[in-house]
């Protein structure tokens, strides 16, 4: 009986293992995203030399080339160039395609025909958190931990609560705060008789600091709970970071790890595991 429990043990955390490790590098099943990750080397603005002003003061900055993030001690945001190019820290395993990540950088684009500017032209110290998001999501092949299954026309899976760093969050309400919506939850909900979204009849445009109190309603409601405001700071190890330096490495590989590891994307711990093997298999040990 004890060999048994052994070998059963010792199966229950094979398959644990396996099922853990499959959600590690993997993208999602949905509008524009590549079935299976890898390099890509002509992510947006990574060929190009378009300059932008830095809001720190040089003269002038080549989107081609980011300023690392925190590199000054403030805003990983706020040490770059505006619109700076937000795809480019996937570039060596990528979840987008090069036509993905450019539309991510475009005001209305191909990818959803989503007008930012639905209240007034959004700032660009705002528009920049929303490129960010957007490459985040189509880009990152560490989300396999938060994929969920989507009854929508458009996408057979989701993400649903991925941590975010508590700096990366609050940074985007800061910048967006004066910008102008009429919603609170993106996802659903528009008027799309003209072929882009538009305020429904009887919604007011107001500021989002309004519509999102707090740094925490904005980023758990504005798209249907696909992120989580946590408490968790960039760097360890226990949030996703919307962007990095990709000459560090990836942060997002390590959090994607640890929530696997600890039940966080649902897969069945190893003694669950046992209930799932066929009786027949059983009975054989």
């Amino acid at each position: 009986m004890a060999a048994r429990w052994a070998v059963l043990g010792l199966l229950a955390a094979c398959l644990a293992s396996a099922a853990k490790e499959s959600v590690l590098n993997i993208c999602m099943d949905a509008k524009h995203h590549k079935t299976q990750p890898g390099p890509e080397g002509a992510l947006h603005g990574q060929e190009q030399s378009r300059r932008a002003p830095r809001e720190a003061g040089d003269a002038a900055a080549s989107t081609a080339s980011c300023p690392p993030p925190g590199a000054s001690g403030r805003s990983p945001l706020h040490t770059r160039p505006l619109l700076c190019s937000q795809c480019v820290p996937w570039k060596d395993n990528a979840c987008c395609t090069a036509n993905t990540s450019t539309g991510a950088h475009q005001d209305q684009s191909y990818l959803y025909s989503f007008n930012w500017a639905h209240c007034g032209v959004m700032p660009d110290k705002c528009k920049q958190h929303f490129i960010q998001d957007t490459c985040l999501y189509e880009c990152s092949p560490n989300l396999g931990p938060w994929i969920q299954q989507a009854d929508t026309s458009w996408r057979r899976e989701r993400i649903l609560n991925v941590p975010l760093c508590k700096e990366d969050c609050e940074l985007w309400w800061e910048d967006c705060k004066d910008a102008i919506t009429c919603k609170e939850n993106w996802h659903k909900g528009w008027n799309w008789t003209s072929g882009t979204n538009q305020c429904p009849r009887g919604f007011m445009c107001q500021p989002f600091k309004y519509v999102f109190p707090q740094p925490a309603d904005l980023c758990e409601k504005i798209w249907s709970n696909s992120y989580k405001y946590t408490l968790e700071h960039r760097g360890s190890g226990r949030c996703i970071q919307m962007w990095f330096d990709p000459a560090n490495g990836n942060p997002n590989v390590a959090v994607a790890k640890y929530y696997a590891e600890n039940g966080r994307d649902g897969s069945p711990a190893p003694w669950a595991v046992l209930l799932l093997l066929p009786p027949a298999l059983l009975s054989l040990l």
